[in-house]
């Protein structure tokens, strides 16, 4: 599993509507990173400056902003957390591109310390519950199958 890196890789993949949502966080998907050229993200004119040209497998960014959590040892452990379960639970899936993006800010009257097991397991309760909505790679091949029954016919 690869880390996004990028600016333009970040707005590529936020710029399609999430996938998932949970209370505080958002689960943003890209188009298939190994579609032809015409298809996706790779429809630009040059390959090479396409935003994921180096990417083959599946890619995954977090982006936790100061706005929501305002300290770093909090930025950090999310963070932590997005990529430590994101690198178990979605290997199945295809070369993609997968932004966790935090959208809600964690109650400080709640989790009074900003590392604390508490809150360290309602971001990983949190998260599990988005990654769990995420669809696998089997669901998502299942319906283009079903749309077009002279293929389905076909195969019996």
């Amino acid at each position: 599993m690869q880390r996004l890196q990028t600016r333009a890789q970040f707005d590529a993949v936020l710029g399609h509507r999430a996938l998932a949502n949970t209370e505080h966080f958002a689960l943003h998907c890209s188009d298939r990173l190994d579609a032809p050229l015409g298809q996706g993200l790779a429809q630009q004119a040059n390959p090479s400056t396409a935003p994921f040209a180096g990417l083959k497998q599946l890619a995954i960014g977090a982006m936790v902003p100061k706005k929501w959590a305002r300290r770093a040892v909090t930025r950090n452990l999310i963070r932590r957390q997005i990529y430590s379960l994101a690198e178990h639970h979605l290997p199945a899936q295809p070369a993609q591109a997968y932004v966790v993006r935090l959208r809600r800010t964690f109650s400080t009257n709640q989790f009074v310390a900003a590392s604390s097991t508490t809150l360290r397991q309602a971001v990983r309760e949190q998260l599990l519950a988005l990654l769990a909505q995420a669809p696998t790679q089997a669901s998502t091949q299942a319906p283009t199958q079903a749309r077009n029954p002279a293929h389905s016919e076909k195969l019996q």
